[in-house]
């Protein structure tokens, strides 16, 4: 089994925060938080999500709010901990492991805080291998699979356990909590067996974060291209390069939204690629062109580093490099379209697998 310390978590963070399409929270937040809890603390351990038993009991956890309020309203450490305390004791069961429901720079590395001062493993996996802005969109809510009951804290020491008839009111109440917990809180929420987790998540997504962040950071000691090292990773397709013109971005409902134009530079000359976001990038058309939408990744990137850029960090005159990467196969089913395609965020737009269009370029 393999066992995550401190060292790893520098690629963790970075491979993160790439599969977190400009979401997920500041990877240098959720690596400190982590951090601080495993410096003092044995290794954790990763385990295979087909080594579950299938009544093992799993609490995911994570952050919930917008990411811009993460700047300035740090996590203390304690929120999560306080979160998986409460829902575990509702359950009255013993938690074998938590793991991430989204891939991002803060979510995937949440569960690590807590498995370190719990002591118990990570789960090799999440609900939606890259990162999405609200609580329902994930593969389990696919099959039907509860978030309720799910626990919610803040800094303050204030908890709450909720109950409701589906995964979007769970998305309803739990936002308006973390409105009032001053727009970012900690839960654990989608409490799963073993048996659910691997017939629902999406398995190996840790273990890619680790081998983006190690691809990017080998790529700088080797002096070789990061962008393309990125691509070959993930599968993905570098869609436009340019300077970034102007950003458009307001903290509304508990999110992070707006619009970001990136005038083209080299082919893209002359052109200005505009991206729409929700915490995440979601679309990004070229003119009245669809590029790009989401279930289907956007990530930006520096265009020297190869690192990605956060929704909440994106500025005017960063020179960047924007990707699309297919998402996983589950999204691209019907019901997954239903829940996170471009329709569902009012797009009048049809979602095209990111292959079909660059694949022979």
């Amino acid at each position: 089994m393999k066992q995550i310390t401190v060292g790893n978590l520098e690629d963790i963070a970075l491979g993160a925060a790439v599969l977190g399409t400009g979401g997920g929270g500041d990877p240098y937040i959720g690596k400190l938080l982590a951090k601080s809890a495993m410096t003092d603390n044995p290794p954790v351990p990763l385990l295979d999500v087909a080594s579950l038993n299938d009544d093992d009991l799993i609490l995911p956890t994570a952050m919930m709010g917008a990411p811009t309020v993460m700047v300035e309203k740090m996590p203390a450490g304690t929120e999560i901990i306080t979160a998986t305390r409460a829902l575990a004791e509702f359950l009255g069961q013993e938690i074998v492991a938590t793991m991430p429901m989204e891939a991002g720079g803060v979510n995937s590395l949440v569960p690590f805080s807590v498995a370190a001062q719990l002591g118990i493993p990570v789960v090799d996996a999440d609900g939606m291998g890259r990162a999405f802005p609200e609580l329902q969109m994930v593969t389990p809510t696919i099959w039907g699979i509860a978030a309720t009951p799910m626990a919610i804290a803040d800094d303050k020491g204030n908890s709450a356990v909720i109950q409701t008839v589906n995964n979007h009111w769970t998305e309803t109440f739990a936002r308006s909590l973390t409105v009032d917990m001053g727009a970012s809180a900690m839960i654990s929420v989608f409490p799963m067996t073993g048996k659910q987790v691997k017939e629902t998540t999406i398995p190996g997504t840790v273990s890619l974060t680790e081998r983006i962040g190690r691809a990017i950071r080998e790529a700088h000691e080797r002096h070789t291209d990061p962008i393309q090292a990125v691509c070959g990773v993930t599968n993905g397709f570098a869609i436009w390069q340019g300077k970034v013109g102007d950003v458009e971005r307001r903290t509304v409902g508990g999110f992070a939204r707006g619009t970001a134009e990136i005038e083209g530079t080299g082919a893209y000359q002359g052109r200005t690629l505009e991206i729409e976001f929700q915490n995440e990038f979601l679309i990004a058309r070229d003119g009245d062109e669809v590029m790009v939408t989401t279930p289907d990744l956007i990530t930006v990137l520096d265009a020297e580093t190869g690192e990605p850029i956060t929704t909440e960090s994106l500025r005017y005159g960063f020179r960047v490099v924007v990707l699309g990467i297919p998402s996983n196969e589950r999204w691209r089913s019907a019901r997954g379209l239903e829940l996170v395609g471009p329709g569902y965020f009012g797009y009048e737009a049809s979602f095209s697998p990111v292959e079909a269009r660059f694949g022979g370029k």
